[in-house]
């Protein structure tokens, strides 16, 4: 039995072999035997409360009452926050809530819509 190389993708082991390409079942990423590097860094890899994985200008939906520091005011469960943008530190998503306006919010608060 032979192994195959997790996915460059997501780093995914249930990566499976189709003709000439390995798949990755779980981001559907798609890549040739000749690209495989067993070594190779991958990206961070962002996902949310559910496990989906997250990208740039994914729309999310807060999980949670979050109670916001210095302003007093909470965002709800159930918020709708568009057009995300994911960054590397401590909070990983940054976007623009209405009524709130610019914020840092942590992806295992959201959920991807």
């Amino acid at each position: 039995m032979s192994t195959f190389p997790p996915c460059p993708n997501c780093q995914s082991a249930f990566t499976y072999e189709d003709g000439g390409l390995f798949i990755c079942p779980e981001c559907a990423h798609e890549w040739s035997a000749d690209s495989a590097a067993p070594n190779e860094p991958a990206g961070r890899i962002y996902k949310d409360s559910a496990g989906n994985i997250l990208q740039d200008g994914d729309t999310v939906t807060v999980i949670k009452d979050l109670k916001l520091k210095g302003s007093g005011g909470t965002i709800k469960m159930g918020t709708k926050v568009k057009n995300i943008r994911l960054v590397d530190s401590d909070h990983d998503i940054d976007c623009k809530i209405d009524g709130f306006g610019a914020m840092s919010l942590k992806s295992e608060f959201v959920k991807k819509a």
